[in-house]
C-alpha cells in the first residue's frame, strides 16, 4: 500500500455531525441522572428518549461530584441522534480542598462545569480525579479554586443552583462578595462563564435571580436559564422524594421537601420559555452553549503502564536498530501503522514481545520438558504472534508479574485461572493459569481473536487476606496513579425496593412483608417478572389502593 505523509482526520458518524446551528429553542444544561446516587432518579435511557420526544437536540449530564454515568449517557445520546454535553456539578471547597475543620468544610459550594471540547473533557476528568483524592475528599469529592483555575481550559462554567458560591453570598445579603466572585470566575472563563437562573417556585430563587440578573447586566456576564433536573416526569416527584428519604434515613412523615418543590423534572422548551419570558436571553444562551460544544469520541485504546524489562535481557535502543522505520513500513500497512499507535509504540510492542517469548519458552521447558514437540511449538508461536499483532504483550508481562510475585514472594493463594484465559498455552507457561490447555483441548481463540479486538480479560482469584498485599505491590511498582479498581453499582432488587419504600412511606412491617413475600426469589427478578410469575401479586395490586401506590412508586425506583 502506498504511504502518504498527510495525517488522516477522524471522520465521525453522520448522525453525530448533522446538528444545525439553529438548534431547538432550549437545551437542558443542569441534569442529574441516577448516577447522582440516591439523589437523581432519571434513568439515562428514558432521559434521552424524553429529550427526543420534547423536540430537543442536545442535553447535558451534570451529576453531583462524579462522572460515573458519562460513557453510558454519551453512547445512548449518540445512538438516539441527540448531542451529548459532558459535564459535572462539582463541589468547590470554600478555601483549600485539604481543610477539614468540621461542618464549615463539610461539603463544598456547587459549580457546574461543561466540556466544550476534548481538552475540556480531559480537564474535567483531571478535576474529578483530584476531587476524589483521599486528602481532598470530605463527605463529598471536592476541588478548590486553585486546581479549578489551573485546569480551566476547554471548560464552560456556570454558577449552579442555590448551593453555589454566588447564590450563597446573595442569600447571606453580601451582594458585594457575590459580585466579586462573579468577576473572579469571569476573569478565568471569559465568554464561557454564565450566571445560572433557576425557577422552581422557591422564594430564595426569586431573590437570587433578581440579584444575578442585576450583576450580569452590570458586569456584562451572560445569564443562563436551567432547570435542576432530578427526575424525568412531573409525576415522578413523590418517587424522587422517597429516594431522598432513603438517602437521608428519613420517612415521608418526618421529612420536609428538602429544597425540592416538585418542579425538578425535564421540562419542555415551551415550559422553560414561559418561566423565563422576562429574560429571554437566558433561554437563548442555553442554545449558544449547546452550539459551542464540540462532539468527541470517549472510547480509546487502553493505556497500560510500561513493564520494565531486565537490562541483562536487552535494551529497547537495540530494537530501533533492528527495526528502522523503513522496515516497519514494509511490515505494516499505513492503516495498521496508525492503529497500533505509530513507530515508537510498535517498537515497544516488539521489545515486549521478545521478552514475553523468552519467558514463555522458559516456562514451556519447565512444564513440558526440554524437548518440545513441533505441535506445541506451533501452538506457542501462533499465540505469541497473535498477542504481538493485537498489541498486548505488555499486558501479559504485567499480569504474570503480579501473579508470580503473589505466589513466590507474598505467600498469597492464587486460583488456577477462570474463563477463556485457561485456553492459552502462553498464559499457562507464564504461570498466569495452572491448567494445561493442551491436555484438556481448550481453544486459544475463545480468549484472543484478531477478528474481535478487545483487551484480554484474565480472571484472577486471590485469597481474601492476600488481595490487599497484591494491590499494594502493583501500586508500588507501577504507581498509584496507574492503578484503578472497578466500581460496581447496585440497583434496588424487587424485594428490597418494596421493603425500603414501604418503610419510607410508613407502612407497618406486616403490610410490607406480605407484599414482599409474593415476589419470587429467582435471580434477576424484577417487579414486572414478579407480576407474571405470581398471580396473587396482581390480584393484591388490583384490590388494594395502598398496595397499588406502593408498587407504583417501586416501579419508578
Amino acid at each position: 500500500m502506498a504511504w502518504s505523509d498527510e495525517k488522516k482526520s477522524i471522520s465521525l458518524p453522520k448522525y453525530i455531525t448533522q446538528y444545525s446551528q439553529d438548534m431547538s429553542n432550549f437545551t437542558h444544561l443542569h441534569v442529574h441522572t441516577q448516577y447522582s446516587i440516591l439523589d437523581g432518579a432519571a434513568n439515562i435511557q428514558k432521559l434521552i428518549q424524553k429529550t427526543k420526544e420534547l423536540g430537543m437536540e442536545a442535553i447535558a449530564i451534570t451529576d453531583h461530584g462524579n462522572m460515573y454515568g458519562v460513557l453510558e449517557f454519551h453512547d445512548t445520546a449518540i445512538k438516539a441522534g441527540i448531542k451529548p454535553i459532558i459535564g459535572c456539578e462539582m463541589y468547590v471547597a470554600k478555601e483549600s480542598r485539604f481543610l477539614k475543620r468540621g461542618r464549615e468544610d463539610y461539603s463544598g459550594e456547587h459549580l457546574v462545569l461543561l466540556a466544550k471540547n476534548y481538552k475540556g473533557y480531559e480537564n474535567l476528568i483531571k478535576l474529578d480525579t483530584l476531587a476524589f483524592d483521599k486528602d481532598a475528599f470530605y463527605m463529598t469529592p471536592r476541588i478548590d479554586k486553585e486546581i479549578l483555575f489551573e485546569y480551566s481550559e476547554g471548560l464552560i462554567c456556570s454558577s449552579a443552583c442555590l448551593g453555589g458560591e454566588i447564590p450563597q453570598f446573595i442569600l447571606a445579603g453580601n451582594i458585594e462578595a457575590a459580585e466579586k466572585a462573579a468577576l473572579e470566575y469571569k476573569e478565568v472563563f471569559g465568554d464561557d462563564y454564565y450566571l445560572e437562573l433557576q425557577n422552581h417556585g422557591l422564594e430564595d430563587q426569586e431573590l437570587v435571580n433578581k440579584h444575578l440578573i442585576e450583576i450580569g447586566r452590570k458586569h456584562n456576564i451572560k445569564l443562563l436559564a436551567t432547570n435542576d433536573v432530578h427526575y424525568i416526569e412531573k409525576e415522578d416527584y413523590e418517587a424522587h422524594h422517597i429516594l431522598v428519604c432513603l438517602n437521608t434515613g428519613r420517612t415521608i412523615s418526618d421529612s420536609d421537601k428538602m429544597m425540592y418543590s416538585g418542579e425538578e423534572y425535564l421540562k419542555s422548551p415551551e415550559e422553560m420559555s414561559a418561566l423565563f419570558k422576562d429574560v429571554p436571553e437566558a433561554i437563548t444562551n442555553s442554545m449558544e452553549i449547546a452550539n459551542k460544544v464540540e462532539i468527541f469520541e470517549l472510547r480509546r485504546e487502553p493505556i497500560l503502564p510500561i513493564f520494565d524489562i531486565p537490562e541483562d535481557f536487552a535494551h529497547i535502543e537495540e530494537f530501533y536498530s533492528i527495526y528502522p522505520i523503513e522496515k516497519i513500513k514494509e511490515e505494516y500497512t499505513e492503516e495498521d501503522f496508525e492503529k497500533k499507535g505509530g513507530y515508537e509504540k510498535i517498537i515497544r510492542i516488539k521489545f515486549d514481545s521478545a521478552y514475553l517469548k523468552h519467558l514463555t519458552y522458559q516456562g514451556a521447558k519447565r512444564l513440558y520438558g526440554e524437548d518440545l514437540s513441533d505441535e506445541l511449538v506451533e501452538r506457542i508461536e501462533f499465540e505469541l504472534s497473535t498477542i504481538e499483532w493485537m498489541g498486548y504483550p505488555g499486558y501479559f508481562l504485567i499480569v504474570q508479574d503480579f501473579i508470580n510475585h503473589a505466589r513466590k514472594n507474598l505467600g498469597v493463594i492464587v486460583g488456577p485461572g477462570r474463563g477463556s484465559a485457561a485456553g492459552s498455552v502462553v498464559a499457562y507457561c507464564l504461570g498466569i493459569t495452572t491448567i494445561d490447555p493442551i491436555r484438556y483441548g481448550l481453544l486459544f481463540e475463545r480468549f484472543l481473536n484478531p477478528d474481535r479486538v478487545s483487551l484480554p480479560d484474565v480472571d484472577v482469584d486471590f485469597d481474601d487476606e492476600g488481595r490487599a498485599k497484591v494491590l499494594e505491590y502493583v501500586q508500588n511498582k507501577y504507581g498509584v496513579d496507574q492503578v484503578a479498581q472497578v466500581i460496581t453499582f447496585g440497583t434496588m432488587a424487587a424485594k428490597a425496593v418494596i421493603r425500603d419504600v414501604g418503610r419510607v412511606l410508613g407502612h407497618p412491617f406486616g403490610f410490607v412483608d406480605r407484599i414482599s413475600k409474593l415476589v419470587p426469589l429467582d435471580p434477576g427478578m424484577t417487579l414486572e417478572k414478579a407480576f407474571k410469575a405470581e398471580p396473587a401479586l396482581q390480584e393484591l395490586y388490583d384490590a388494594d389502593e395502598e398496595v397499588k401506590e406502593l408498587i407504583d412508586m417501586c416501579r419508578i425506583l
